[in-house]
């Protein structure tokens, strides 16, 4: 398990007999309280809310088990949800083939539809074929917005995949472009985005369960998705046991 040092962000230490450690980069002392030490729930009780966020059960089906209050399931699982999303933050450049899309969230409202209909939240995905994605809440979808995200999740010399927006036309100078001619929402030829648009309806269906998401907290469960669809292969419990003793408070208080 690491511990980064608060000051020089080293992941070295030693434990001293008091119980905190000492950074063997900068000497600094500190106490590292993980995030699952520091809920006070028995371990018991942990492991087995562990297990059924692992298995994608909302907390409000929980409600009525006996496990623990409502409202202490809901912390525990948004603590969970603050380290998925920040793990999701700390990648690696994608390079190869990328496709990159937006799509909305938000539930049926009345009034206009499409792009601008109110209360919606814009979402730029990332896709390395055959690989992992990357998910980002965004305020728009003009360039400013989104080639930026996408500037700092891809190396330069990348083959990126895209729909005809106008705001990825500056990408065939970050690397080589290829926009993908859609007729009536089916793509033409032999290009596709099929790997993004696939993701786009694993978001959507697991969001569904929640009967709605609070605005101001979305990015924590689009971290979930993010983490449940790039570890979709494995088992979650193991992974995400060793994420939540590995942070600390302070690291997922960013998120």
């Amino acid at each position: 398990m690491r511990r980064y040092c608060p000051t020089c962000n080293h992941h070295w230490a030693w434990q001293l007999n008091d119980g905190r450690y000492k950074c063997r980069g900068c000497g600094y002392r500190y106490t590292f309280h993980s995030v699952w030490n520091a809920c006070r729930l028995s371990q018991r009780i942990k492991l087995k809310l562990l297990d059924y966020f692992s298995l994608g059960v909302p907390a409000y089906r929980l409600r009525f088990k006996g496990i623990a209050s409502y409202r202490t399931i809901e912390k525990f699982f948004k603590s969970i949800r603050a380290c998925l999303a920040y793990h999701e933050q700390c990648q690696e450049p994608f390079t190869g083939e990328i496709e990159c899309d937006e799509s909305s969230f938000g539930g049926k409202r009345k009034g206009k539809r499409g792009w601008g209909a109110y209360g919606k939240i814009i979402v730029l995905g990332i896709f390395q074929r055959n690989g992992k994605v990357r998910v980002f809440p965004v305020q728009g979808r003009g360039a400013k917005q989104l080639i930026p995200r996408i500037q700092a999740s891809t190396k330069p010399g990348s083959l990126y995949y895209t729909d005809d927006w106008h705001a990825y036309a500056s990408l065939s100078i970050r690397g080589n472009h290829i926009v993908v001619s859609k007729d009536k929402g089916k793509p033409q030829g032999r290009d596709h985005l099929n790997g993004i648009e696939g993701f786009w309806s694993y978001a959507k269906h697991w969001l569904y369960q929640y009967r709605g998401v609070a605005k101001k907290f979305f990015h924590l469960y689009l971290g979930e998705i993010s983490f449940r669809f790039n570890h979709r292969d494995q088992d979650l419990f193991p992974l995400i046991l060793e994420l939540v003793k590995s942070l600390s408070l302070n690291e997922i208080d960013q998120i």
